[in-house]
Formats: C-alpha cells, sequence, structure tokens
C-alpha cells in the first residue's frame, strides 16, 4: 500500500494518491491532472476511484478531467448532487482498491456534503482518514461558505459540525493519520497549523475543536468566532466543481497564445482585460505596462488574484517571466480563472523596444522612511489584521490587502504616501492597484515591516 500526499503551497492544499496491488485512488486532486497520470503510470497501475471529499470553494477540482482521461468514476459523500455523472455514497459505504479499503463517513457541517473518507490496510486496520475540510490538524472548517438555504445559519452548520466531529471521527482509535485537504494558509479555517499530517490522538490534545468537555454551544461560538469574510471567488469555484468547467488542455493552448506588443495592445482595448504582471516585485517596479496589475507568481500568487480579481470570467492577459506562461495560466486555472487570452511575446523588453508607454514605482529603504515620518507623511500597512494587532507603526493607518478595493477613498490623490506589508510583495500589490485606479503617489518601502523594524523605529505591540 502506498499513501502519498500531493501538497501544493500555493493553495495550502493537499491532494492523496493511494495505491494497492496495481489499483489506484486519487483523492481531491488539483486541476491538472498531468500529475496523477504521470504517477499512475510510474507504477503500472490504474486509476479506479476519484474521491471528492466536498465541493470545494478555494479551487476548482480535476475531478471530471481526470475522469473523463481515465473513466474512473467521481465519487461524493450523501447530499451530493452534481451536474454530471458520478456516485453518490450512502454513509459507510466502502469501495475495494487493491487490498485496500476506503469508507465513506458522512461528516457533514463545513457543508452538506462534506465527507471524510477512511482508509482500511489490507488487514482491516483503521490506518488513515482523508478529512477534507471537516477536520484540518490545529482547526476545523468554517461552517460560513456552505450554500446555505435561508433555513440555515453559520451557527447551525457549526452545529452540524460538531455533532460530525463528536460522532464519527474523535471515536476512532488515536493512531489513526490524519490527512487534511487544507494546512496553515488556507483561507477555509483561521488556526491551522504548519505541518501537514498528523495523528488524531495529537489533534485530540492540540486542536482546540476538540477537546474532550468542550460543549457543542462552546464550540459554536469558537469556531464562528472571528471569521473573516471569505473571497470573493469562492463561490464561482463551487458552482465549477459542481456543474462542470472547460478541459485545462483548451484553457492551456488560449492562454498560452503569444502576443506582439501591438496585438496585446489592442486586445486589452478592445476586451477590457485585466494586464497580469507576474515577474519578480523588483521587475515590475523598474518598468512595467501602465494600469497592469502585479500579482508575482512566485508569492501566494492564485489567492490573491482570486482575492483582488475576484470574478473567474475577467478576460486576462499575462506578463510572465520567460518560459513561465504555462505554469501562469495553470495556476491560473487551479482558482478558476479560465479566460485568459494570451501573453507578451518578448516581455517588457519587446513592449519598450515596440515604443510602448512604460510606467515604473518608487521604492526607499526603511532608513528614508524613518526620516519622512519625521514630517508626518501617511504610511500605509496593508498586512492582514493578525499581524497588524501584534505589532504596527504607530502613525500607520491599516488597510488590509484583501480589502484594498473597498477602502481606495483612504488614500491621497495628489500627495506622496508610503505603503508596506511584512516583505514587500504584498505592498507592490497593493500600489499597482491603486496606480491602476488614479492613485500614483504611492512608494513602496523596501523590505517591509522586518525592514522597519531593522531600522529601529518605533512601533507599536
Amino acid at each position: 500500500m502506498t499513501v502519498e500526499q500531493l501538497y501544493t503551497g500555493c493553495l495550502s492544499q493537499g491532494a492523496y494518491y493511494i495505491e494497492s496491488n496495481g489499483e489506484i485512488a486519487i483523492i481531491d486532486p488539483l486541476r491538472e491532472t498531468s500529475p496523477y497520470l504521470d504517477r499512475a503510470a510510474r507504477d503500472n497501475g490504474t486509476i479506479k476511484y476519484i474521491f471528492e471529499t466536498h465541493f470545494h470553494a478555494d479551487f476548482v477540482s480535476g475531478h471530471l478531467t481526470l475522469s473523463e482521461k481515465t473513466g474512473a468514476p467521481i465519487i461524493f459523500g450523501p447530499n451530493a448532487n452534481p451536474s454530471f455523472e458520478a456516485i453518490v455514497a450512502h454513509d459507510g459505504q466502502e469501495f475495494k482498491v487493491g487490498k485496500v479499503t476506503i469508507k465513506a463517513i458522512h461528516t457533514p457541517g463545513h457543508t452538506m456534503e462534506s465527507t471524510t473518507y477512511l482508509l482500511k490496510d489490507e488487514n482491516g486496520k483503521d490506518y488513515c482518514i482523508f478529512s477534507g475540510d471537516t477536520l484540518f490538524l490545529g482547526d476545523v472548517g468554517r461552517p460560513d461558505l456552505a450554500q446555505k438555504g435561508a433555513d440555515m445559519t453559520q451557527e447551525d452548520l457549526a452545529g452540524i459540525l460538531y455533532d460530525s466531529l463528536r460522532n464519527k471521527i474523535m471515536p476512532l482509535a488515536d493512531d489513526v493519520i490524519v490527512y487534511p485537504a487544507h494546512g496553515a494558509g488556507s483561507a477555509c479555517g483561521k488556526n491551522m497549523m504548519k505541518e501537514t499530517v498528523d495523528t488524531l490522538g495529537n489533534q485530540k490534545q492540540m486542536n482546540y475543536a476538540l477537546r474532550a468537555d468542550m460543549t457543542k454551544k462552546e464550540f459554536i461560538k469558537e469556531v464562528t468566532a472571528g471569521l473573516a469574510p471569505p473571497p470573493v471567488y469562492f463561490p464561482q469555484n463551487v458552482k465549477m466543481n459542481k456543474e462542470g468547467y472547460n478541459s485545462i488542455d483548451s484553457i492551456v493552448a488560449t492562454g498560452t497564445k503569444p502576443l506582439s506588443p501591438e496585438q496585446f495592445e489592442a486586445l486589452a482595448n478592445s476586451t477590457g482585460a485585466v494586464i497580469l504582471d507576474v515577474r519578480h516585485q523588483k521587475d515590475f517596479m523598474e518598468a512595467h505596462i501602465p494600469q497592469s496589475i502585479f500579482i508575482g507568481i512566485d508569492g501566494g500568487f492564485a489567492p490573491w488574484v482570486g482575492a483582488l480579481i475576484a470574478d473567474v470570467q475577467q478576460p486576462i492577459l499575462l506578463v510572465t517571466p520567460a518560459g513561465r506562461e504555462v505554469e501562469t495560466v495553470t495556476r491560473l486555472s487551479r482558482v478558476g480563472f479560465d479566460n485568459t487570452l494570451g501573453f507578451l511575446n518578448g516581455g517588457i523588453a519587446a513592449w519598450k523596444k515596440a515604443g510602448k508607454e512604460i510606467d515604473s514605482m518608487l521604492s526607499v529603504s526603511a532608513e528614508t522612511l524613518k526620516e519622512e515620518l519625521k514630517k508626518g507623511v501617511p504610511v500605509f500597512d496593508v498586512r492582514k489584521d493578525g499581524e497588524w494587532e501584534t505589532a504596527h507603526l504607530p502613525q500607520a493607518t491599516h488597510t488590509s490587502l484583501d480589502e484594498l478595493n473597498k477602502h481606495l477613498d483612504v488614500f491621497p490623490k495628489k500627495d506622496p504616501f508610503y505603503i508596506h506589508c511584512a516583505g514587500g510583495y504584498r505592498s507592490v500589490i497593493a500600489a499597482s492597484i491603486l496606480k491602476a485606479r488614479g492613485i500614483h503617489t504611492g512608494i513602496d518601502v523596501a523590505g517591509g515591516f522586518g525592514a522597519i523594524k531593522s531600522a529601529n523605529i518605533e512601533i507599536t505591540t
């Protein structure tokens, strides 16, 4: 028996590959299918089943494409009603994969179809659970993401989740391994550990939501407290996972079409496409196309695209590092952004050579900021709420990046201001969005809050 976690850091997401005696099951695959097909080919095995723990909100699953390419059926838990052909398992239904057994355990609460899959080894012993968004390490799935009816609140779902955990998960043996769908950094929970695998026994000790003496009322209060608004693109991803989508092969073929500067500019003007620049922030600051948005491919790329561009139907034109066009389009498609029209062939160098207009962005050191603060120049902190609450500049105004589009009116339209995050990635995203909205006087603080602390600038803790 082989159990392999295929973890994708950008999405903080774990997909799973289970092989026994030449038969394979895949759990919660990402949009691109090649990792699973290639892995199966190396094992000379056959993908028999594709299991989905629920209708995912934060990414588009590869279940449909993988099923089309392998003939393997897609399996959901009870209450699922997909628009495509699938097996909707009943609670307790078992599926044989080689010499092992995978049992569907209905664990509603995060969503009403949420299902945990229990893997039993060839001797029938409980070996591990694939808990989806029902149970994370250090946390449980937030109960406010499901498409609820008018008669069901997040508190109702939290209560259902409490029962699922107490009646279905916690009675399992302490040595059962927990494989969750997400780790730290995912917006599907609020308190996840950085580890991506643990034992259930340790979670019973470490996870606040699994306290033995916890009442349902306490659980509901703690699980629903402090939930940040979910990213806007989440419902659109649920819809795609439930109703279907186009093949990623066609998405990549269209999205990686090379465009000359003239073609690129004409498409931008005729389609209203967002020009998305995914190069390193230093390259973007040095030279970029006016009105383009920076979200670097080497940061938390896909979730920030989802949070800030939001509409998965939005046409997108790409400026990428050379050779990373396919990667960029693939990672956009993971979160449902399938309407990529092509990329600037030759990059910014070709744009300059064609005589097109170039924009740039100012950046200063923390030492320079230290002097500017004495003059009372405004400074804006775009880190998350928790980062701000831990420590911040007393003079700063807090406007978290994920809420930036709602608070454009707080930024000076004509006078200079400074903008920082923790290390310099998010502040450049923010400054690029502001520039695209006509606010051109923002100045990035190089190195962000880390550099500010090193410069011994007074902070509030």
